[in-house]
């Protein structure tokens, strides 16, 4: 009788003992990356027991919990991902294997969120849910890779894809359950606790969840975050977190749910009354002021909140006009000033409001303090600002009292200073509001005059000719054709005979078509 460890097996046999040997090895390794994954996360590294007991009744722990929510989820979506792309592909082989991942991901995410914590019925009916889906999809994926029939695989890519789809919309369904449930708990923290540091962290925790999107935003507006740091503002006791209080809000509000919650709470009348508070710190009304900017800015579809905000526009148009005066640094002016320039955007009487307030004074000399205006970002505010008080007659007698004009030839040459495109679109937006603004003063014969002696008529011509001297903007081609003609009516004999010829006697489209097409100057 031959020994079981002399001879050789059969070629089939040996293939079969191959193919499942490497099923395995495929299967196994990444179901053991998920449980070493697993054994790691559940162990706090690199905390010593100080920490874990001074941050044992704080917000840390929900912060940690929603962080490690969020990376779990992101895998689990990953891996969905995926599926969707290589059942597509007819790879069942690594669509099985995707599935086993995906599978042993959720579950873990599942553990380790459920467990040792109470958890809402809702999200325990999920999870249910979930698994089973899970299950059946590593099932049927199973089937598809020992199948040959064709007509047995594309029924089951169906399905498959039918699966996935309602797999990956109650796995969204159930990650904002859980977050939202874990946001409750920091709310309740700014709500009812007494403790300053716990109130703090929560308010950092809250904050830098905001950063993760504007869905999160929205699951936070709901939770009544807003209306909870609106109350602790209220709250002397808290003096402190005002700034980082506020912080949130501005970013909470980057959604309309956060809008909203704002309205509900009156919290345009608590802005207000920090703004206009001399014993106010100057970072709480630089946040406040963010708050504003957020607000009042245009991409908000809703505008119900803007009627209360009519009502209060006086004072807080006056405390940022103020702020922007005594602004102690770059940061705090240009949040003042970019909530004022969304605001004259609102209602005219803004802009009065500004004039009375000495606003070109201001900014005009706010203009010429590196302190306070050092990037094209703020001067892009105070331009926007001049633009939209330049509709009112009044203003071209106080721009030319401050010199503005020079100011506003100044603003025609500003460049970005790296290869940043924010930097350049910045560059732009203040080009073309200067040129408006030239364009709108210049009704005014003197400030026209002083314009033409401040050669700002070779500026323009040059900024209509060239196109890299106007960052290869058709928006600043036009605002400096549209200018320009507002010159050339005054005073006709400063401009060349060419230069008339080709961008003052042609209607304005022709005009910009020929400056468009040219390549360099050729002046």
């Amino acid at each position: 009788m031959a020994s079981p460890h002399s001879g050789c097996s059969s070629p089939s046999s040996f293939r079969l003992q191959s193919d499942s040997v490497q099923r395995w090895l495929d299967d196994l390794r990444h179901m053991t990356e998920v449980e070493c994954m697993c054994v790691l996360q559940a162990k706090p590294l690199g905390v010593d027991e100080e920490e874990l007991l001074v941050s044992s009744g704080g917000a840390w722990p929900a912060r940690s919990n929603l962080q490690t929510l969020l990376r779990r989820a992101l895998v689990v979506s990953t891996e969905l991902g995926r599926m969707f792309s290589r059942v597509e592909k007819g790879r069942w082989q690594r669509t099985h294997s995707t599935s086993i991942r995906a599978n042993c991901h959720l579950r873990s995410l599942l553990q380790h969120y459920t467990a040792g914590r109470s958890v809402p019925q809702e999200l325990l009916q999920y999870e249910k849910i979930l698994l089973e889906k899970s299950q059946e999809l590593t099932s049927i994926t199973e089937r598809c890779v020992q199948s040959e029939d064709q007509s047995f695989l594309k029924s089951s890519r169906e399905s498959i894809h039918q699966i996935l789809t309602e797999l990956s919309q109650d796995f969204s369904t159930m990650i904002d359950l859980a977050l939202a449930n874990e946001i409750r708990v920091l709310v309740e923290q700014v709500e009812s606790s007494s403790q300053p540091e716990t109130v703090e962290g929560a308010i950092s925790s809250l904050l830098s969840l905001t950063q993760d999107g504007p869905q999160l935003c929205s699951i936070i507006a709901q939770e009544g975050a807003v209306v909870a740091l609106f109350k602790l503002c209220r709250q002397d006791q808290f003096k402190e977190l005002y700034a980082p209080a506020l912080r949130t809000v501005a970013s909470i509000c980057c959604v309309e749910e956060g809008v909203l919650q704002l309205d509900k709470v009156d919290g345009l009348l608590c802005l207000a009354d920090l703004l206009t508070d001399d014993h106010s710190p100057e970072a709480v009304k630089a946040e406040a002021a963010a708050v504003v900017a957020q607000l009042t800015s245009p991409h908000h579809s809703s505008t119900a909140h803007l009627l209360s905000f009519i009502e209060s526009m006086n004072d807080i148009v006056t405390a940022l006009i103020s702020l922007c005066s005594s602004a102690s640094c770059g940061e705090v002016f240009l949040l003042a000033a970019a909530a004022l320039a969304n605001i004259t955007f609102l209602d005219s009487l803004a802009c009065e409001i500004l004039l009375q307030s000495n606003a070109v004074q201001i900014l005009i000399q706010a203009s010429r303090d590196r302190t306070r205006v050092d990037t094209p970002y703020s001067k892009d505010q105070v331009v926007t600002i001049l633009a939209n008080l330049s509709v009112l007659e009044q203003c071209s007698q106080e721009v030319l009292q401050e010199q503005g004009v020079e100011r506003l030839l100044s603003f025609l040459g500003e460049r970005p200073s790296s290869s940043s495109p924010s930097e350049g679109a910045a560059c732009e937006r203040v080009q073309q509001k200067a040129a408006v603004t030239l364009a709108r003063l210049s009704r005014d014969h003197d400030f026209a005059q002083n314009a033409i002696k401040l050669n700002a008529v070779p500026r323009l011509i040059e900024l209509c000719r060239s196109p890299t001297e106007r960052n290869n903007s058709d928006s600043v081609l036009v605002a400096c054709l549209a200018a320009l003609r507002r010159l050339a009516a005054v005073s006709p004999e400063s401009l060349e005979l060419s230069d008339h010829q080709q961008l003052i006697a042609p209607r304005l489209v022709d005009s910009f078509l020929l400056c468009s097409n040219m390549e360099e100057s050729f002046v």
